[in-house]
């Protein structure tokens, strides 16, 4: 059923996205969870705190997130089954699933950053602001490019192939904890005095939450690569496989790589975040000189990936009934 759940919600989610409907009824399960944080953050992390103490309060609240996720998760799950009939149920709980998913938002930012690159640099460094962390006030065209295009990459690993794994894996209650352990990550995890310890269990819990999707979502960039004209698939997996550890992340690197090297581009390198240099490898062996049309066979790759995720679902759904 979970393999049945997963391939449901991630055809709504490419389809319709997140219905408006539905979010002016109940909001976005993702913002119920950030608040969480955001009032554990405020109470539980305190600066009067030696590091140890601060690093277990941080363990407490990924186990907390994860208890109640799956509790969560379960409770609605039984609930519909209880109402519906099992068939009836699916949709319902797919639904809720499909919010766990960003392959339609995704696709529209990114998109976003192309169209306004066409108008001018300006615009499109504006633009590509939004969807990431680095210094963007400074970025060339190629710079801009290479931005949005890694998120891109980075994005699909996160924030479709992960939760859209842990859905197949352990239903709606594995999609909602794996999103609880992103979410934190992405509010806590990070390398700064008020998070290096509080925020470690958040940025080490989601790296191993991650780990299994980040090394698919690499593969399915590459399957991906045979139905995009001038990709290459076995560039996609070669680069993947040499230049994935070159990134600070032990996942992010791999859908990346995946990317460079199925386009034929060279992607990370040096960038500034708050002003300051992070002199990074490059990862790939292709072209430095990146333009709008790239961002545009990116997401056309990218399309393709989601596809074939989808596709292997549901192969593996049609198996079950054999």
């Amino acid at each position: 059923m979970s393999l049945g759940l997963a391939l449901v919600a991630g055809a709504i989610e490419a389809g319709v996205g997140y219905p408006d409907a539905l979010y002016r009824a109940i909001g976005h399960p993702v913002t119920w969870i950030g608040r969480l944080i955001a009032w554990a953050d405020n109470r539980w992390n305190s600066d009067e705190e030696t590091g140890p103490q601060q690093r277990l309060r941080g363990i407490m609240l990924v186990a907390t997130l994860v208890v109640l996720s799956l509790l969560g998760g379960l409770l609605v799950a039984r609930l519909f089954f209880l109402l519906l009939p099992p068939l009836l149920a699916l949709i319902p709980i797919a639904l809720l699933a499909s919010s766990l998913l960003a392959q339609r938002s995704l696709h529209d930012h990114v998109e976003a950053v192309a169209d306004a690159l066409v108008k001018s640099v300006e615009q499109g460094r504006e633009t590509v602001a939004m969807i990431v962390g680095r210094d963007t006030k400074e970025l060339d065209e190629a710079g801009v490019c290479r931005a949005a295009i890694e998120s891109l990459a980075e994005s699909f690993c996160d924030g479709i192939a992960a939760p859209i794994f842990w859905i197949a894996v352990a239903g709606l209650p594995g999609g909602i904890a794996y999103k609880a352990i992103n979410t934190a990550d992405s509010m806590i995890g990070h390398k700064t005095s008020r998070y290096i310890d509080f925020g470690w269990a958040a940025a080490r819990t989601d790296d191993v939450a991650t780990w299994p999707a980040a090394r698919l979502a690499a593969l399915w960039l590459a399957l991906g690569a045979f139905f995009v004209p001038g990709a290459s698939p076995r560039r996609a997996l070669a680069i993947a496989w040499r230049d994935a550890a070159k990134h600070d992340s032990p996942n992010a690197g791999w859908p990346e790589a995946a990317m460079a090297g199925a386009l034929g581009l060279r992607l990370m390198g040096p960038r500034r975040y708050e002003g300051e240099l992070a002199d990074h490898d490059w990862m790939g062996d292709g072209r430095f000189a990146l333009k709008a049309a790239d961002i545009r066979t990116a997401l056309q790759l990218y399309r393709a990936a989601c596809s074939v995720q989808l596709g292997v679902l549901a192969i593996l759904f049609a198996f079950t009934f054999l």
